[in-house]
């Protein structure tokens, strides 16, 4: 179905937004093109296969003034994201960015080239590598860096590097501590439900245009390539600690806990450059992704910062990072570094002050505005966390998601909740009748509310699913952080059109790959289904020859213990396999085929493996 105009009340907000932020400031434009030297002829990425995994010449729509469609401001940020080519940061310093929903730095070293952050996607990340390679020659990639933990500052790394080079020492990579166990764990034990949700969050199933997808606020989208990951062979594990690798000199800060479990920053004295990774950036991050993730931790976020400030600004004439443009010069950096460092401290300690004075986190997210001077800056505003949801996730952190009134310690669910609700205000068609008022007043959130519990109660009636899609149209529409915009957007989508599954996903095979033996026990422990597995006791030792250990495992009371000890009577059954062979069985592989020896009753293992489920990458969202 067709996308609709914007409303009267949309329209108006938006003129008023257009009169009230500073538009003329055009410094970050100034930023944004400076240093640029090439980019593609052709902005398409494609895979081998010739399927296209980015295509950076979709966002040529995003020309002149906003549209009535978009958020002016949301608008402002994606024409300054979507910029893409090869960039000089510093004379020895190099950026790809619009490449990906990340950015790609080439870091020049005597003989070669330090690679930091290898985007998201194997072809992506070779594509820049070229086009590096055109502008400043045929340098070979001698170490990668990964700034922290999440996909797209790893997942392009056999774009630019080899599994051989890296386990030969050839290439160093390097990661802070925890790297691995943090990529691998956040991608596979809730994968299924985060990839499903990022669907949603990155508009990776929304046609691209004023009406559609503009942008994620901090990258565009992510590109669908295949992603990979190798091991880092360098571990950090210390602030202070220091690396010279192919000449350059590098100083490390260690930055766990802040938008990544597992992160740091780090400062090159030969190009008096500080990398940032993804701690600052031109927006207010997120402290609960929507996608799903564990809260971050602000106040830890904002002394990292103070920490980098302290520590580098005297020596630093730019800093950059692993998402949209450097800043240049020691008064910029000190004051853009300064600016988001009390933008999260601010957050975390009013929400506190609030909480301790009885607020409730929908209450705090509702009034809690910013001070101006933090107000009027363009690097604070919420184009991929929102002050909303970063001031509930706070609440959160600290409380819980109940709220303390005993009301609401036990609602009804979704379903039952919706039917009770559609009865009290007197049925389907005047809750329609309710919602419809709502839309032609501009009142929507309180239409997508009513609408949500029609959709619950009966989610094939025309006239609520159709208005209920008009309205998170006009949400979308009206939203200033992109991945708001692009889940209003998406639920309109699947209203209109049906269920659009997940369209991208993060278990690539690569990282499942990489889990360890204990992970790879909790990954299947988190899919026995409890109920089916209530009246089975089963022992089975599990010997994994390539790493020499064996574990006995333990299903009982429908919960799967494993333990690492010597193998001794009393199993069911032996298994005797390697860790990959095992990663098969256990993502559905058969027991016949080589690698799998089973000694006892087979029986045993067919009874665990029949209690185990898979996820389910297109359980519905917007409806029941």
């Amino acid at each position: 179905m067709s996308n609709k105009p914007a409303t009267p009340t949309i329209i108006a907000q938006q003129s008023a937004l257009r009169d009230t932020l500073p538009f003329s400031d055009t410094r970050d434009f100034d930023d944004a093109e400076r240093g640029f030297i090439a980019a593609l002829d052709d902005g398409v990425i494609q895979a081998s296969d010739g399927r296209v995994v980015w295509d950076a010449d979709s966002y040529a729509f995003l020309d002149g003034d906003a549209p009535d469609t978009v958020n002016p401001s949301l608008w402002r940020q994606s024409q300054l994201v979507a910029k893409h080519g090869l960039y000089e940061v510093v004379e020895g310093i190099y950026q790809v960015r619009g490449f990906d929903l990340s950015n790609i730095t080439f870091v020049e070293g005597d003989t070669g080239v330090i690679v930091i952050d290898p985007l998201i996607s194997t072809e992506t990340a070779a594509a820049a590598l070229a086009l590096y390679r055109t502008h400043r020659g045929d340098r070979r990639v001698v170490a990668v860096i990964y700034t922290h933990s999440h996909v797209d500052h790893f997942g392009g790394a056999f774009g630019v590097t080899t599994v051989e080079d890296a386990a030969s020492g050839a290439v160093k990579v390097i990661a802070p501590e925890g790297f691995t166990e943090h990529a691998v764990a956040e991608n596979v034990y809730a994968g299924t439900a985060m990839a499903r949700r990022a669907g949603y969050m990155y508009g990776a199933a929304l046609a691209r245009g004023p009406q559609g997808a503009v942008g994620a606020g901090l990258g565009q989208t992510t590109s669908t390539g295949e992603v990979g990951l190798i091991v880092p062979n360098t571990e950090i594990t210390r602030t202070g600690q220091t690396l010279t690798v192919d000449g350059v000199e590098i100083e490390f800060q260690m930055a766990p806990g802040t938008e990544a479990p597992a992160e740091m920053h780090f400062y090159f004295p030969r190009y008096r450059a500080l990398c940032m990774a993804e701690n600052a950036t031109h927006t207010l991050h997120n402290l609960l992704t929507l996608r799903g993730a564990l809260v971050r931790d602000p106040h830890v976020w904002s002394q990292y910062l103070t920490e980098a400030i302290d520590t580098f600004s005297d020596r630093a004439d730019v800093a950059f990072a692993s998402h949209h443009w450097p800043t240049w010069t020691r008064e910029r950096i000190v004051e853009f570094l300064s600016t988001q460092r009390d933008l999260y401290a601010y957050l975390h300690d009013q929400t506190l002050r609030l909480i301790n004075q009885g607020y409730q986190g929908a209450e705090i997210a509702e009034s809690l505005e910013l001070p101006p001077a933090l107000a009027d800056s363009w690097n604070t505003h919420g184009y991929y966390g929102s002050l909303s949801h970063n001031l509930k996730a706070i609440y959160q952190r600290y409380m819980g998601w109940f709220d303390a009134n005993p009301a609401r310690l036990w609602p009804h669910p979704p379903v039952e909740q919706a039917r009770r609700y559609v009865a009290a205000l007197g049925g389907l068609d005047r809750v329609v009748e309710l919602a419809q008022i709502a839309f032609d007043e501009g009142d929507f959130r309180w239409a997508a509310t009513l609408l949500d519990h029609a959709i619950f109660t009966d989610e094939i009636h025309a006239g609520a699913r159709e208005l209920y899609a008009d309205t998170l149209e006009q949400l979308g529409y009206g939203s200033e952080n992109g991945t708001w915009r692009n889940f209003f957007l998406s639920g309109a989508t699947e209203l209109r059109d049906g269920n659009f599954g997940t369209p991208t996903a993060t278990a690539a095979p690569a990282i499942v790959a990489q889990l360890s033996p204990q992970q790879l026990f909790d990954s299947l422990a988190i899919s026995v289904n409890g109920p089916k597995a209530w009246d089975l006791s089963i022992d089975l030792d599990v010997t994994l020859t390539d790493l020499g250990t064996n574990y006995r495992l333990t299903l009982h009371n429908g919960v799967l213990i494993y333990r690492e000890r010597i193998a001794e009577a009393g199993a069911d059954a032996t298994i005797t396999t390697t860790k990959a062979r095992l990663i098969q069985l256990a993502a559905g592989g058969d027991l016949t085929s080589p690698g799998l020896d089973v000694d006892g009753d087979i029986g045993a293992l067919q009874a665990l493996l029949g209690v185990l489920d898979q996820g389910d990458p297109s359980f519905n969202i917007v409806t029941p």
